[in-house]
């Protein structure tokens, strides 16, 4: 084929010229105007790039255009005739020196990384490869077969039409955030009121069943596993198994089709408009919208991975490389390569793309997997990297939730408490705490002390603490801390009190794949049970726990199905379970504990001291400043003081008294005053009330200060709420209690009769009160 010929007679297709005419150095990617497509790609080291169109089948090239350049690094072009719906894809020319870096291979048909649609199926055969299987040169030797046929291709993409996608955004205050961690299809597969051709799909989870669960919960904000277009690794091919949760991104700009309804997904323009409608849709509802994104590694895996897009392009510039041996790639992520988001226009990509789904897709922010490669520079991760000086200024992205995952699998990877400005970030020594208070031992089999638990319900203010050096320089508001007790990567909450080692043998790795010693606990019996008194114990440690999340200071982060009581069969890394095991059992669901969830968000969202924008003052009293979040103080100074079950405040030598679990935290504003009690023993523990003045004085005249503590929650539905205390109370074993004083906005969390069957008729209870 001529290196710009016009297309052979026959096609069925316009006719188009055979030179491209100069185009514009913006926007990158291949973008409709004036008749045609204007064209830019990145590639600093290539010597030749190619435009390529194939005929509708994706089967049969077409004809191929050089680009002009390089400038700057950027291959540009204009052809005229090129419509929306065209399929394309890109060859690179330029030095085959493994050794050197550089992997070029124009018998590779590479993927725009700006593609905006993608069709076709990766399927990693032999010849995706830029080497030939089986040469005694291996990852070094060129193969020189044509994948033109089978690659991957991206399609001209029409512009986005219809009112802005943002115009309903609801941007709910950060105090007010309550996230949600969800599998778009794993959320509705299972679900009995949502019509089953819409299950799985962005449809079903914007449909009114699923927007009806979202409000009674009392969410703010669905936090979705990656939706960006992905493919499966090498080694699950031939499995049956597939990757369900799509940490393998390869198009950054397209919505993943496998996550479309069944009647729109082969049509990638009808995939785009169903994600936009959801995103409307939940919207309406008041409910935002918040991306899992992988930006910090790719499926083209190491040196012996297939060659797709950026590896073809410019892999030295794309990608991290040893240092000692640029033919090997740097692994900081465990994923095989590692993308140079240091490099000026691998930024420029992650951003763009960051802006598209901001833009054009109207979602309301990000969560960053792996979020520390981001920031990496020669001399590790770096708050003020050029990366997050970028984000950080920019105008749409300063309107969106900005999340890390604060760690990877390099080098002082873990980084939690070192992003810039108002990221927050997920706080893995939250969960630890909280599991292994109510589990009764934590990490490596040690007691979760008072002070530790102390520490992470009041947002962990020895990691976020403004005063620390380490963030960047930017002021840390408490709201920085998510909180959570279990996520997609680990035990359900179910599971982590029905089993002590995971089941991950479906996974077909012999059980080795998944983290080993994750805080758990079965209390007696690995897996189900019947017994009452072990079923008893696993619902109130449940329940406890639930109940430290959500009534604890910093961002809370519930894990789809947890309010239910989802279980994986003890399976923690169920990644590549696109069935039963990684679904939701909604059959299953336990519909108290749906009530019981639901009140627990409505307590926080009824008190403002439940959710704190500034840090509480330090117990000698010396005020310190939280982060410039827009908020507001409730009026008065609001404090936090800790009480041991006897009424006495804490001293600094109490929270070093080995073997005593029990606490009590008094909050107060001058407007409300909240009393919470905890109890992780597995007998009842007598605690004395302590006197509402002894946190903000006497009463002002307003208040009805002989009212007492009232009850506004017991985790183990023991005592009914409303109960009035009196000096003293018990408090139940493996039980949190929650007091107001006088009565405000008591609401009932009391269970139902925990018998042999918690879930009976949870079923027809589901149904009828989730269908409109």
């Amino acid at each position: 084929m001529s290196a710009a010929s016009a297309l052979p007679a026959g096609t069925g297709l316009p006719a188009i010229p055979a030179a491209v005419e100069p185009g514009r150095h913006e926007p990158l990617g291949v973008t409709v105007r004036d008749g045609g497509v204007n064209i830019a790609v990145f590639s600093a080291h290539a010597t030749r790039v190619e435009f390529c169109l194939f005929d509708d089948t994706g089967t049969r090239e077409l004809s191929r255009h050089a680009l002009q350049g390089p400038v700057d690094g950027l291959w540009t072009g204009f052809l005229a005739g090129v419509a929306p719906g065209r399929l394309y894809g890109l060859r690179a020319h330029g030095p085959h020196a493994p050794r050197e870096g550089h992997r070029f291979n124009p018998a590779k048909l590479l993927l725009d990384p700006y593609a905006r649609e993608i069709v076709g199926e990766f399927r990693n055969l032999p010849e995706d490869h830029g080497y030939p299987f089986g040469h005694p040169d291996g990852p070094f030797a060129l193969d020189e077969r044509d994948n033109g046929a089978t690659a991957l291709k991206a399609r001209v993409a029409a512009p986005l039409a219809g009112p802005g996608p943002r115009a309903n955004a609801p941007r709910h205050a950060p105090r007010d955030v309550v996230l949600y961690e969800v599998h778009v299809k794993g959320f509705s597969m299972r679900h009995p009121g949502i019509p089953e051709a819409l299950r799985g799909s962005y449809a079903a989870l914007a449909h009114p069943v699923a927007i009806a669960h979202f409000k009674r919960l009392g969410v703010t904000t669905l936090s979705l596993l990656p939706v960006q277009f992905a493919v499966d690794e090498p080694h699950l091919s031939g499995t049956g198994l597939r990757n369900y949760w799509g940490y393998n991104t390869l198009g950054f700009f397209a919505p993943d089709p496998r996550l479309a309804s069944a009647a729109v997904r082969h049509d990638p323009s009808a995939v785009v408009a169903e994600f936009r409608a959801m995103v409307h849709a939940l919207h309406e509802a008041g409910l935002e919208v918040v991306l899992d994104v992988v930006y910090n590694h790719t499926p083209e895996g190491n040196e012996w991975g297939p060659t797709l897009s950026l590896r073809g392009l410019d892999q030295k510039s794309y990608y991290r490389l040893q240092p000692d041996d640029p033919s090997r790639m740097e692994n900081l992520t465990a994923c095989g390569n590692t993308v140079q988001v240091e490099h000026p226009r691998v930024t420029q990509l992650v951003l763009d793309s960051l802006r598209h789904w901001v833009g054009e897709m109207g979602v309301d922010g990000f969560r960053f997997d792996l979020a520390p490669v981001l920031g990496r520079t020669d001399h590790g991760h770096d708050p003020r990297s050029a990366f997050y000086t970028a984000l950080r200024q920019d105008p749409l992205l300063a309107q969106v939730h900005l999340i890390a995952e604060p760690w990877d699998a390099g080098p002082q990877g873990y980084q939690l408490g070192r992003f810039p400005g108002r990221f927050m970030e997920w706080n893995d020594k939250f969960r630890d705490a909280a599991r292994g208070f109510w589990l009764g031992h934590g990490p490596e089999g040690r007691r979760i002390d008072r002070a530790e638990f102390a520490r992470r319900f009041s947002a962990s203010r020895d990691v976020f603490d403004p005063a620390q050096p380490t963030n960047g320089g930017g002021a840390r508001s408490p709201l920085a801390s998510i909180n959570f007790l279990a996520v997609h990567d680990g035990y359900t909450l179910a599971d982590l009190v029905s089993h002590s080692r995971k089941h991950n043998e479906a996974n077909g790795e012999d059980n080795r794949d998944g983290r080993d010693g994750e805080l758990c606990g079965n209390f007696g019996v690995e897996g189900p049970t019947d017994d009452p008194l072990i079923r008893d114990t696993r619902e109130r440690v449940r329940r406890a726990m639930l109940a430290t999340l959500l009534l604890s200071q910093g961002t809370p982060m519930l894990y789809s199905g947890d309010e239910f009581g989802n279980g994986q069969g003890g399976n923690n890394n169920a990644y590549c379970q696109d069935n039963p095991i990684g679904w939701l059992d909604w059959p299953a669901a336990d519909e108290s504990l749906i009530a019981y969830t639901a009140a627990l968000a409505r307590l926080r969202r009824d008190h403002a001291l439940l959710r704190h924008a500034r840090w509480f003052p330090s117990p000698q009293g010396e005020a310190r400043g939280g982060g410039d979040d827009g908020e507001v103080d409730a009026p008065g100074q609001a404090t936090l003081r800790w009480f041991d079950a006897t009424g006495h405040e804490m001293r600094e030598q109490d929270w070093r008294v080995d073997g005593r679990t029990a606490l009590a935290a008094m909050l107060g504003d001058g407007e409300d005053r909240l009393l919470l009690m905890v109890n992780p023993d597995a007998n009842p523990t007598p605690f004395t009330l302590p006197a509402a003045g002894d946190i903000d004085g006497p009463s002002d005249g307003d208040r009805d200060d002989a009212g007492g503590w009232t009850l506004l929650l017991d985790s183990s539905g023991e005592t009914p709420t409303g109960h009035r205390g009196e000096d003293g109370v018990t408090v139940p074993a493996r039980a949190l209690m929650l007091w107001g004083w006088p009565l405000t906005n008591a609401v009932s969390t009391s269970r139902a009769h925990i018998d042999t069957d918690t879930r009976s008729n949870s079923t027809n209870t589901l149904s009828s009160d989730t269908t409109p």
